[in-house]
């Protein structure tokens, strides 16, 4: 091997690494904003409407000003404006929801059941994308649904219809994946997550306004007319959820989605620690083995789609096509 090659591959090496150290940063980062919003919830009575329309807004006003300097006024605007809206729309949906379930359920529990998200992104990508799924992946699809099931099941027995709720989250935020994979590539990521936060704020407006008619707790927006601890953790989940996620997209384009993925599990570190230092959640042993199996069966998915797109990455033979 040449000095060139050798030069090559350790630069090669080294981004990927890169890659992996800020996935690493943002999947540890990213449960604190579960856990502020639980905060918020139990200790300080504010709404999960209240919490996710100051996350969103705190992220678009963030972002205007650095886009901004960077790259200018006309940056603002990306090409796709009304999918960027929607999937800043969609995007509050499931994060809507998720904190409204963080004030019933323990964080690790819903994080957990959370985790099939990609085994319904695999589903999504079939149907929407037209995607080839081979049988073992189905396998790992099934393993991870069943996965969830041991953590619902006694999870549904204390918290009721709530433990399902990281569910519908799980499915919004996979439709949203799906849209961000579609167009991607077409935009600056800095200029998605601001219109996204745009999108957000004007979605979160709309469900508030609903639910102060129809006095929905968790969907509505509660007086606090006092600057204080309140405003300030809700712009700490905001600017958490910024950072943390321009990591993950930096880290996207240093490193594939094959190497990046299996960190996403690295959440349950953070949300278990922080679960039983703040409110004394713990899981049980069957929960944990549910962890496991979902765990497992995502690395799995995760590795196979690896090893799909390397084979057919590799050119044919052609005896192949005899």
């Amino acid at each position: 091997m040449s000095v060139t090659e050798t030069a090559t591959n350790m630069s090669s090496h080294n981004t990927v690494a890169r890659g992996m150290v800020l996935m690493v940063i943002a999947m540890l980062l990213l449960p604190l904003m579960d856990g502020l919003a639980k905060v918020l919830a139990v200790n300080y009575q504010v709404t999960a409407g209240q919490t996710t329309f100051g996350r969103f807004f705190v992220q678009a006003s963030l972002l205007a000003p650095v886009i901004i300097v960077i790259y200018g006024p006309k940056a603002l605007v990306p090409k796709q404006v009304f999918i960027n809206l929607l999937r800043g729309a969609i995007m509050s949906l499931a994060v809507m929801i998720f904190f409204a379930t963080l004030r019933y359920m323990p964080i690790a529990d819903a994080i957990a059941v959370f985790f099939i998200e990609p085994f319904i992104l695999t589903v999504l990508s079939v149907i929407i994308l037209k995607e080839q799924v081979g049988w073992r992946r189905r396998i790992a699809v099934l393993c991870g649904f069943a996965g969830a099931m041991f953590i619902i099941q006694p999870s549904y027995q204390v918290f009721g219809a709530v433990s399902l709720m990281p569910i519908a989250t799980a499915f919004l935020f996979a439709v949203y994946l799906i849209l961000t994979r579609q167009f991607a590539a077409e935009d600056n990521a800095m200029s998605m997550q601001f219109v996204a936060g745009i999108g957000g704020v004007l979605m979160l407006t709309c469900v508030l306004s609903v639910g102060n008619m129809l006095n929905w707790e968790d969907f509505s927006s509660p007086d606090i007319p006092e600057f204080g601890i309140r405003w300030l953790l809700i712009f700490a989940i905001g600017a958490l959820a910024t950072v943390g996620h321009l990591m993950v997209v930096m880290a996207f384009r240093l490193a594939s989605a094959s190497i990046l993925a299996p960190f996403q599990y690295l959440e349950i570190v953070t949300a278990t620690s922080l679960g039983y230092w703040l409110f004394g959640d713990f899981p049980d042993a069957l929960k944990w083995f549910g962890i496991a199996i979902i765990v497992s069966s995502g690395i799995y998915l995760f590795l196979r789609e690896k090893a799909v797109s390397e084979q057919d990455a590799v050119p044919q033979s052609p005896e192949t096509f005899n």
